[in-house]
C-alpha cells in the first residue's frame, strides 16, 4: 500500500536544497502540506536568504501541492515559535517534523576553533531542540506526532575532522531515545536517520565516482517510512546508495567484577570479556542497563 500523508501538516528544515529539498517534495507529492524551512546560508552556515525556500515552495504548487516558506533560523527560538504557529493558523495542525537542518565547520580537534565547536552544536542539536519543542504540545494535544532526527554515521562511528559534527549528531540520538519513551503515550514517535547521501554538504569528500553512486534520491524512502502513520519508534535506520541498515546502540553481557579492593585488576583481566560482542542486547531504556547490573550482582552476591 503506498505511503500517504494526505491531511497531514509537515515541516522540513533545512529544505531549500539538498536532502532537505528531496524530503519536503517527497513529502507534498505524496499529499503533506510542507512548511519549507530554509535560512538559506552557506554550508558553513553563514549569510541568509529565503529564496531558496520559496524556490521549493513554487515546485510543489506547481505539482499541485500546498507549502509555506520560512527563513526562520532553527537557533532562533522565538523565530521557531512563530513558524510553527503559522503553519497551525494556516492548516491547523503540525503532524510531522523533520529536523534537517544543518551546517559544517570541519577541522581536526587540534586546529579547530571552540567558536566554530559551538556553533555546530546550536545549528544541529539546539535547533532540533527548538523546533521539537515548539512541536510538542501541538502533537501532545492531537496525539500524534512524527519527528525525525537527522544523525549522521560521524556521530555514530565517527570521522576523521568532525568532532563537533559527531558530537551534535549523536546528541540527537540521545535526544531521540529519551523523546520516544515521553512521546508513547500520545502517539508521538521519533526516529533517527543517518543518510549516505552527495549533497553540498559532501561535495569534495569523496571521489566523484562514489559520489555518483550516492544520489540523495536513495535516502528518501527511509525518511518516508520512519515519519508515516505505521512508522516505528526508537529507530535508527542508516540509508544511501539503495541500501538501508539498522543502527543499535547496545549492551553487552559483560561481567561481575565485585566491589573489593581487587575489583580494577580483575576488571582489567577481564576487558576482553566486558567487550565481546556474541552476546548483547538492545536495553529498552536507561534504566535497564541498571536492572541488568542489579540483577546480576544480586546473582553473585546470594
Amino acid at each position: 500500500m503506498p505511503i500517504d500523508f494526505k491531511d497531514r501538516v509537515a515541516i522540513v528544515t533545512g529544505a531549500g536544497g539538498g536532502l532537505g529539498r528531496l524530503h519536503a517534495l517527497a513529502l507534498a507529492a505524496r499529499g503533506a502540506k510542507v512548511v519549507v524551512n530554509d535560512l538559506g546560508g552557506a554550508v558553513d552556515g553563514s549569510g541568509g536568504s529565503a529564496t531558496a525556500a520559496e524556490a521549493v515552495v513554487a515546485e510543489i504548487r506547481a505539482g499541485g501541492g500546498q507549502a509555506m516558506a520560512s527563513a526562520a533560523s532553527v537557533t532562533d527560538y522565538a523565530a521557531v515559535q512563530a513558524m510553527v504557529q503559522q503553519a497551525v493558523d494556516a492548516w491547523g495542525r503540525v503532524d510531522i517534523l523533520v529536523n534537517n537542518a544543518g551546517i559544517l565547520r570541519d577541522k581536526s580537534f587540534a586546529k579547530m576553533e571552540i567558536e566554530d565547536f559551538r556553533l555546530v552544536l546550536d545549528v544541529h542539536l539546539m535547533g532540533a531542540v527548538h523546533c521539537t519543542k515548539a512541536v510538542w504540545p501541538h502533537m501532545n494535544a492531537q496525539k500524534y506526532g512524527r519527528i525525525l532526527m537527522t544523525t549522521s554515521s560521524s556521530g555514530l562511528y565517527g570521522n576523521f575532522g568532525q568532532s563537533n559534527y559527531g558530537a551534535a549528531k549523536m546528541a540527537l540520538v540521545g535526544l531521540m531515545q529519551t523523546l520516544s519513551i515521553e512521546g508513547a503515550k500520545n502517539n508521538i514517535h521519533v526516529n533517527c536517520l543517518a543518510p549516505t547521501a552527495a549533497t553540498r554538504m559532501t561535495s569534495g569528500l569523496m571521489p566523484e565516482a562514489v559520489l555518483a553512486a550516492l544520489q540523495p534520491e536513495a535516502v528518501v524512502p527511509a525518511m518516508l517510512v520512519l515519519v508515516a502513520q505505521d512508522a516505528p519508534s526508537r529507530t535508527i535506520l542508516c540509508a544511501g546508495a539503495g541500501s538501508v541498515e539498522a543502527a543499535h546502540i547496545t549492551l553487552s553481557d559483560g561481567s561481575w567484577i565485585g566491589m573489593d579492593a581487587q575489583a580494577d585488576e580483575r576488571l582489567q583481566a577481564k576487558l576482553a570479556e566486558v567487550v565481546d560482542t556474541t552476546r548483547f542486547q538492545v536495553p529498552g531504556s536507561g534504566a535497564a542497563q541498571g536492572a541488568h547490573e542489579i540483577g546480576r550482582a544480586s546473582r553473585e552476591l546470594r
